[in-house]
């Protein structure tokens, strides 16, 4: 996992529900925790595109239903700005779940829709299955 350039507001804090838009058989996801997130006493932990986090799969398929899983924020709502100046957001909040967390390998063979530059940068096995980056 590389740093990323850019500042990425934090759009999604613990308890998020986030879209899960690979095809590994999970629908929804609820974000449990962010990786790495240091903050003060009492506060909740947040997550922004291309974070790893630890969530809990609430709609799916019956065999990864109510699973805890790891997972890539690849899309969110709250717009961040880019070291070009531009501001970014999509239309949803997204993400896919990682199989092999050391190396970053997706569970999914499938991304639908686009993914921010951002997780490209960081998580390249997750850029080499995307079908559109932006």
């Amino acid at each position: 996992m590389k740093a990323i350039k850019s500042k990425v507001s934090k759009g999604l804090p613990i308890g998020a529900y986030v879209n899960v838009v690979d095809n590994s058989g999970a629908r929804i996801m609820q974000v449990v925790s962010v990786r790495g997130y240091k903050t003060r006493t009492r506060k909740l932990a947040e997550a922004g595109v291309g974070d790893r986090i630890t969530a809990a799969v609430t709609s799916g398929k019956p065999d990864i239903k109510h699973k805890v899983v790891h997972a890539v924020i690849v899309r969110q709502r709250k717009p961040y700005h880019r070291p070009d100046g531009t501001r970014v957001k999509f239309e949803d909040n997204a993400g896919i779940i990682l199989k092999d967390i050391k190396l970053g390998m997706p569970k999914g063979t499938v991304i639908k829709g686009p993914i921010a530059k951002e997780v490209a940068v960081r998580w390249a096995n997750v850029a080499k299955i995307a079908s559109m980056v932006l």
